[in-house]
């Protein structure tokens, strides 16, 4: 064999060794890539809530990692965080857990029973213990705000969105459906349309369709017909206790957790008061901030007892409160309109029917 043909054969091995490498490169590089959309697709331990959208910074929040300062407030007390330009970061309520962070807009939307929706930059978390004057200079705190403030992890808000109609289920690594389309309870063999259509008293462990035990020892175990189905206060026990682990008490007793009926939370429950209960409706709201429980007296049957419960969600659309809650017209969790105006200014059914406010 002639040297020129040894010459060419040796370089056509080598070009071929080189698209063999470019192949392999490619190759791995397409393998990264699609690996790491995958990874982005799967589903979180907890996903983020649907119907969220925006993503532009909030005012300040490219300052969350520079100077802040701390600053005292009265009515009630509490802790403001500011960036160096004055833009509030977080505010913390002296002897409540629910803090609220400043963090990415979010629009959340439920077109079938309301046009209004409500944008917020608001992302309301439990603190590891209630809040009190000075606690920015404990170990723990510098940790928790460390790890809280700018996190897109699901907090309060994205929880209650969760259970409204239409919304996906999601399992955990074990299989349990933890959130989903979430009924009322189940049908009222002596219901009406006009009222009580549907049974109260379905729970967390109700809707989960799983046996609880709670910190006294007792233990509550689900009713099969109503898997699936949380009432008002059930919904709040969902969102605040089996999902963002706040404590929970197994009836109306007064102590370190949150009793089983809107009744009992609002008189019993930890927290601080932040629309007085005075058997009126309140004068004003300007005082709620997301993540607030409100409190109503909607039906006359129940005396002084308050009936119903919800979570305050913020200004809408067209700048009024609105909050979100477990109610039979819907047969679920709303924000929207179905069976009375989830607002609460005005003269509609819930707006009249306001009686307090708390933050846990």
């Amino acid at each position: 064999m002639s040297r020129k043909t040894k010459d060419r054969k040796k370089k056509g091995v080598d070009r071929r060794r080189a698209v063999h490498a470019l192949v392999v490169l490619g190759l791995l590089g397409a393998s990264a890539y699609l690996t790491v959309e995958l990874r982005e697709q799967q589903p979180d331990a907890a996903p983020p809530v649907r119907a969220v959208g925006g993503g532009s910074p909030a005012p300040g929040a490219a300052a969350a990692s520079g100077e802040r300062r701390f600053e005292r407030l009265g009515a009630p007390a509490r802790t403001v965080v500011r960036a160096a330009d004055g833009a509030v970061l977080a505010t913390f309520t002296d002897g409540a857990r629910t803090a609220v962070l400043t963090g990415p807009s979010r629009t959340f939307t439920e077109a079938k029973y309301t046009s209004a929706k409500v944008t917020t930059d608001s992302w309301v978390r439990l603190l590891p213990q209630p809040w009190k004057e000075g606690a920015e200079k404990a170990g723990w705190f510098t940790e928790w705000f460390g790890k809280s403030l700018g996190s897109k992890d699901p907090d309060i808000l994205a929880f209650s969105m969760e259970y409204l109609e239409g919304a996906p289920q999601k399992k955990d690594a074990q299989g349990l459906a933890y959130a989903g389309d979430a009924q009322f309870g189940p049908l009222n063999p002596n219901g009406s349309e006009a009222g009580d259509m549907r049974l109260e008293q379905s729970d967390f462990y109700d809707y989960l369709g799983i046996p609880y035990t709670f910190r006294d020892g007792t233990v509550e175990r689900p009713d099969p017909q109503r898997l699936r189905a949380v009432d008002c206060s059930g919904y709040v026990r969902t969102v605040f206790g089996y999902r963002a682990r706040y404590p929970l008490l197994g009836k109306d007793v007064k102590g370190d957790g949150l009793p089983r009926t809107a009744n009992g939370m609002a008189r019993l429950s930890p927290g601080v008061e932040i629309l007085g209960l005075t058997g009126k409706r309140p004068e004003a709201t300007d005082k709620l901030q997301p993540g607030d429980l409100v409190f109503f007296d909607i039906d006359r049957r129940t005396g002084d007892r308050l009936d119903h419960v919800g979570i305050y969600l913020g200004l809408d659309t067209d700048g009024k409160p609105r909050f979100v809650s477990s109610r039979e017209e819907a047969n679920g969790p709303t924000f929207g309109d179905k069976g009375g105006t989830a607002r609460l200014d005005g003269n509609g059914f819930y707006a009249t029917g306001l009686r307090s406010a708390k933050r846990l």
